[in-house]
């Protein structure tokens, strides 16, 4: 029987052909992504489901998808699948990462244009009989400051049409070398310097909790006087209501946005307000754009749903049944070093090197460092995947390298992470136990013995007297249960690390309340992927 295909959002057409060309037996209906329960009535007969946006594609639709085998998001954006819930049904979620970058970067370069020279207002007021010459003026964007916050896929492109617009071009990006930076013209500078110097602001970062509110009161207050801020990226990285009111007082000279905190957003801040250029989130609404995620997820969908070929997966990666069998510890363990070193590192990453020990150096070596370097790559893009990681870490000019190592030490194989920035080099390593388990088995050096879970903390100290009871006396006052809990040292008296699994998050007092005891170097909530 022929495997049949639910696309549940508006598709191209061509996406359509593509199944039925292929023998799949595809259903299109628009209608359905709208109806939540409609959806969940009829997801029980389908093999795949193609998406957009419209369609949540929550737990609760999952469990009722009791055939459902793969998800094919057509764009980057997967806030509407819960990931988790389709891995642990083993269901596979697939986006097209590169589909729309030229397309939402032009939308950006659009709406700049347009918040410049007021277009919209001068166009209502002409088509209103009007001939206001006088009311409506502009500013050039040759000569001006262009600060591109974030500098990935889009971004880059972005820097390089404002270069083309003789723009001066800052960039603030974490992740970005001053190697990259020279390498695509841009001057990298900190957050605080790209706020007072630019004179058009442009984002173009994913929603993160290091994103989140990026743009906050505090940071739109050290802007230069007459920004005008663009955020074509996603709603929440600005806080909206401030910048209605530093619009209001004239301190920014306008704003074009074409994302926003709520969506569908019918109330805002901003609206209304003079200078301020709003379209319903049409960064990736071009026929082209469109036309390539379309396509590009059909042909992704049907090669799994036909043969079994994975590409572009979020949650899987991109081998061979017979390696995914024995390599799939191994594959979450350097998922799992790769986190734990990019939710630590907050500076630009130089190189990363990847040491396979024993009888991991003889496994699929391409995959496990896609999966370690998608690691450290989600702590800040949380739509990276195993195909656009290393990608993503060469476009910011990490340098990869790969070590194998015949068996040294106890351990039949294990992974180490090196990874190198400016101000320190940062290792870790880990092993798979006999159960099957990944396991932290080197910090800093520092030799430890630790279970990972998916939340974890991490401390590190001076080796002195009363630093454990200090750790487990804060957590207990906040009501944080300890489920394992794991220390090393370098010598007596010298550097000391704790690594403990929780049986939940630590809120923010109990970190808050460890840090102003003032006897920890570094307190560190961690999050894995660990089920």
């Amino acid at each position: 029987m022929a495997p049949k295909v639910l696309i549940s959002d508006s598709l191209s057409d061509a996406a359509v052909q593509i199944f039925r060309d292929r023998g799949i037996d595809v259903t299109f209906d628009a209608s359905i992504g709208k109806d939540k329960e409609k959806l969940l009535a009829v997801i029980g007969d389908y093999d795949g489901l193609a998406i957009r946006s419209a369609s949540k594609v929550t737990e609760k639709i999952i469990a009722a998808a009791t055939k459902l085998k793969v998800i094919g998001r057509a764009g980057i954006g997967v806030d509407n699948v819960d990931i988790p819930a389709a891995s642990k049904k083993g269901i596979i979620v697939m986006n097209t990462p590169f589909g729309n970058s030229i397309t939402t970067a032009e939308h950006a370069i659009a709406m700049m244009f347009a918040v410049a020279r007021q277009i919209p207002e001068a166009n209502a007021s002409t088509h209103e009989g009007k001939w206001e010459k006088s009311r409506f003026m502009g500013v050039e964007l040759t000569g001006k400051t262009l600060g591109v916050i974030g500098a990935g896929n889009i971004g880059s492109i972005v820097c390089a049409r404002g270069l083309g617009l003789k723009m001066k071009v800052v960039a603030y990006d974490p992740f970005l070398s001053e190697e990259r930076a020279a390498q695509i013209g841009v001057t990298k500078l900190d957050l605080d310097a790209l706020l007072a110097r630019a004179d058009f602001i442009t984002l173009h970062v994913p929603y993160t909790e290091k994103t989140a509110n990026i743009l906050s009161a505090e940071n739109l207050a050290k802007t230069k006087k007459g920004v005008r801020i663009i955020n074509c990226a996603r709603g929440g990285l600005v806080d909206e209501a401030a910048l209605a009111g530093l619009i209001r007082s004239g301190h920014v000279a306008g704003a074009a946005f074409d994302v926003f905190a709520e969506e569908p957003a019918t109330e805002n801040p901003l609206f209304g307000l003079p200078n301020v250029v709003v379209t319903p989130h049409l960064g990736a609404a071009t026929t082209e754009a469109q036309e390539n995620v379309a396509l590009q997820v059909a042909e992704q969908m049907a090669d799994y749903l036909l043969s079994g070929a994975v590409s572009n997966a979020l949650n899987m990666p991109s081998v061979t049944a017979e390696e995914a069998r024995i390599m799939g510890p191994w594959l979450k363990l350097a998922e799992h070093l790769g986190a734990f070193v990019g939710q630590l590192t907050d500076e630009p990453i130089q190189s990363i090197e990847v040491v396979y020990n024993g009888v991991s150096k003889d496994m699929n070596l391409k995959a496990l460092n896609c999966a370690a370097i998608a690691g450290v790559m989600k702590a800040t893009n949380p739509d990276v995947n195993m195909v656009s990681a290393p990608i993503i870490a060469k476009d910011r000019g990490i340098d990869i390298s790969t070590t194998t190592q015949d068996k040294t030490g106890v351990f039949d194989g294990y992974i180490r992470l090196v990874v190198v920035t400016d101000e320190r080099t940062r290792s870790i390593a880990g092993t798979v136990f006999s159960d099957g388990k990944p396991r932290f088995i080197q910090i800093k050096g520092i030799n430890i013995d630790a279970e990972i879970g998916a939340n974890m903390l991490y401390t590190t100290n001076r080796d002195v007297p009363g630093v454990i009871g200090t750790l487990g006396r804060i957590l207990g006052e906040h009501g944080v249960n300890i489920a394992n809990f794991t220390l090393g040292r370098s010598a007596r008296d010298g550097d000391a690390i704790a690594m403990l699994y929780l049986d939940e998050a630590p809120a923010p007092a109990a970190l808050a309340a460890l840090r102003e005891t003032g006897v920890f170097q570094q307190v560190r909530a961690l999050h894995f992927d660990a089920v």
